[in-house]
């Protein structure tokens, strides 16, 4: 069965790690026939949120007017929702935080969106694995405030100058991750 999906990536290197494994995603789950939508936060406007509780009141999902707007129907469509991100001091990359806060508009205007799956794709340059704990917790727990399932995770350590996720099975685990969509 073809999914929606909907991509946001957090890195604001374009041939970075985390983007290579993203690209390795999309490749795979449109060769399997899923209808993918990538947005790069990091090349978007979007705006911290303001905690003005008018989300959707304006017919947008953000009464101010930045690119989240762009990304929040399609959030809404998607069957399934991929954050893929490096790690950036032990945490979530501003770039694309605030995109995550701004979720926070579907509870606010009372949108069901339940019922989605969502994946991770992240990695950091420590080889300890628990560094990615920083990325990993906040997007599982944001998952179940949603209702959303987790499907899977893509959780690569040790790769930090651009290319270095070659020498990792990174990008075939995030092939693989598409295949069990």
């Amino acid at each position: 069965m073809s999914k929606k999906i909907v991509v946001i990536t957090g890195s604001p290197r374009k041939n970075g790690n985390s983007i290579a494994m993203t690209e390795a995603f999309i490749q795979a789950a449109e060769n399997n026939g899923h209808r993918v939508t990538r947005f790069d936060a990091a090349m978007l406007n979007v705006g911290g949120c303001h905690a003005c509780e008018t989300c959707f009141k304006t017919g947008k999902a953000c009464s101010f007017d930045d690119d989240f707007n762009t990304i929040a129907p399609a959030i809404l469509e998607a069957d399934t929702i991929v954050f893929t991100m490096p790690v950036y001091w032990y945490s979530i990359p501003a770039q694309i935080k605030c995109v995550i806060d701004k979720m926070f508009s579907f509870c606010v205007a009372g949108k069901d969106i339940s019922g989605k799956e969502c994946c991770l794709i992240a990695c950091c340059e420590e080889n300890d694995k628990s560094v990615l704990d920083g990325v990993r917790t906040p997007i599982e727990r944001s998952a179940a405030l949603l209702k959303w399932s987790m499907a899977g995770e893509v959780l690569i350590p040790g790769v930090l100058n651009v290319g270095d996720i070659e020498k990792t099975d990174g990008c075939a685990q995030a092939v693989r991750l598409a295949g069990k969509l």
